[in-house]
């Protein structure tokens, strides 16, 4: 009851601000490339698809920062993930700036430079084994390690993502990881009833 109602609330509030701006309530601009996301599969099998198995995934990911504050002024920074799976359909995975260690994997830190600083999923996918947190940290300008790891658990690397060409316009993508999550995953039901409301709210805008 109470996932719905924080949803709900959340919905409004997101919705409000997508009417004023006319545009997304978060995250308004960003910058586009094409992405490959080559998958090695986690040293300790999580009995999810998309992080235990090797594999070859194509698609695009967004930089952007969230509240939009002009540079050089810190913001919270995004990096959203959206690929095509073998059967025609669509994967969202969606990261913002977080802390590594277990007591600052849930905290949103504001950051200046989107290849050097460590993105995070903020809240655990759930998988057969248990709640997963995934996490994307920048190597060399344009590539990531992708990790995974239990809430309070140490990080293993399952897969390394590439951006593979020149930055693009800002498409008008919309991101939704709560209906497109990677195979194997998806999220506890709380969860979901809390984050979907504001989805489908920047959706209708």
């Amino acid at each position: 009851m109470w996932a719905s109602t924080v949803g709900s609330l959340l919905g409004g509030v997101f919705g409000t601000v997508a009417r004023i701006r006319h545009d997304k309530p978060l995250h308004p601009r960003g910058t586009v490339y094409d992405a490959v996301l080559r998958r090695v599969g986690a040293p300790e099998p999580w009995e999810a698809e998309w992080l235990d198995t090797a594999g070859e995934d194509h698609g695009l990911v967004r930089l952007s920062r969230s509240v939009g504050l002009p540079r050089p002024l810190p913001d919270v920074l995004g990096l959203a993930l959206t690929i095509g799976g073998s059967s025609g359909d669509r994967h969202d995975v969606l990261f913002a700036t977080t802390g590594l260690r277990p007591g600052a994997r849930f905290a949103l830190l504001p950051r200046r430079d989107p290849f050097t600083v460590p993105y995070g999923s903020l809240l655990p996918y759930r998988t057969p084994r248990g709640l997963v947190l995934l996490a994307a940290v920048p190597t060399t300008r344009g590539r990531f390690r992708l990790l995974a790891a239990p809430p309070a658990g140490r990080w293993q690397e399952f897969a390394t993502l590439d951006l593979t060409a020149r930055p693009g316009p800002d498409e008008a993508i919309r991101f939704d990881p709560v209906l497109h999550p990677p195979p194997g995953l998806s999220w506890p039901p709380a969860l979901a009833r809390r984050r979907e409301p504001a989805y489908a709210a920047a959706r209708r805008v």
